[in-house]
């Protein structure tokens, strides 16, 4: 059995893009493979100085993990920052990656031209990640495109311990999911909480509206046909509506006389009827809170555990323990 490894970041609220392209699949994978999920509340530090949006940002992304479907029982799920070990390794690690390798990391470069704005940590962001992935000896990591640079990194900085210090680390392997890699925000650009253009599936019922009423379309008028492919709005609703719903709106689209205001409104239907028990778990979910505790520090103490043991492993090959 495999064992896979993800985490997500909680720099703000789980949306679909994140829903879409990492939590369903890594879910669906976690039910034939040994799984760790993890939140990556130490990234978010580059970006978060305030420590109330930070805890609640991690509530809602577990929450969000949760209510997407992870079984607790099968899968570790816990906060990055409550394995001391990770930091630790992290250390080592940045004491064998070369400065060229990360100031070409892309976490970098889409920031090299305003420095001011560089910290450390989103500097060493990709040895960071390595050491979340390699310290649990993971064999896959589900990625997006947009990380796949990160884990070529991770897979780099491994090989290289162990090249120079004795086999330690399993080399993990990508997993990207071609058909989901991108997912479209309001305004056609990926969904990201940084273009401040996503859709938040577990939002009350009038923000979530809002959102997909914002949708970027043509100019197109209420009787006129309308090219589908070229549509945000459908290029959302054909991610998660079936085959026959599909063919339906793309019909719609071409007879004309329907206006992307309907369409709109169909989206935000089709959303509330796909997602409306992971809506109710999730505010379940946000109200009892201890619940996710107990499921995080749960989580914590099984990684941990392992953490440990590889980590004693790095340390007497390079030199810091007796074996």
């Amino acid at each position: 059995m495999s064992r896979i490894l993800t985490g997500i970041q909680s720099s703000g609220e789980p949306h679909l893009g994140n829903v879409l392209g990492a939590m369903l699949p890594a879910i669906e994978l976690s039910k034939q493979n040994e799984s760790f999920f993890f939140i990556a509340d130490l990234h978010a530090l580059t970006t978060i100085k305030n420590k109330d949006t930070l805890q609640l940002n991690t509530l809602k992304t577990a929450a969000a993990w949760l209510a997407c479907g992870l079984n607790p029982d099968n899968t570790v799920l816990y906060k990055q920052s409550d394995i001391p070990q990770v930091t630790e390794l992290m250390w080592y690690l940045n004491c064998l990656t070369p400065y060229p390798m990360l100031a070409n990391a892309h976490s970098f470069k889409d920031k090299a031209n305003q420095l001011s704005d560089v910290n450390a940590g989103l500097f060493t962001y990709p040895v960071l990640m390595a050491a979340d992935i390699i310290l649990y000896n993971a064999n896959i990591v589900p990625v997006g495109k947009d990380q796949l640079q990160h884990l070529e990194i991770t897979r780099d900085i491994a090989n290289k311990f162990n090249y120079t210090f004795g086999e330690t680390f399993i080399i993990p392997e990508a997993q990207i999911d071609t058909e989901k890699m991108t997912i479209p925000g309001t305004d056609g650009q990926k969904m990201s909480k940084s273009y401040n253009n996503t859709i938040n599936i577990f939002a009350e019922e009038t923000i979530l509206k809002k959102q997909i009423m914002g949708i970027m379309t043509d100019s197109k008028g209420l009787e006129e046909s309308k090219n589908p492919n070229a549509c945000n709005v459908f290029k959302i609703y054909e991610l998660i509506a079936s085959e026959k719903e599909i063919q339906n709106l793309r019909l719609k689209y071409e007879k004309g006389g329907y206006g992307y205001g309907h369409a709109k409104t169909d989206l935000f239907q089709l959303i509330l009827t796909k997602y409306k028990n992971h809506r109710l778990q999730y505010k379940h979910l946000i109200n009892n809170s201890r619940e996710i505790d107990y499921i995080l520090e749960s989580g914590a103490k099984k990684a941990r555990t392992i953490a440990e043991s590889v980590l004693t492993k790095v340390k007497r090959n390079l030199g810091l323990m007796r074996a």
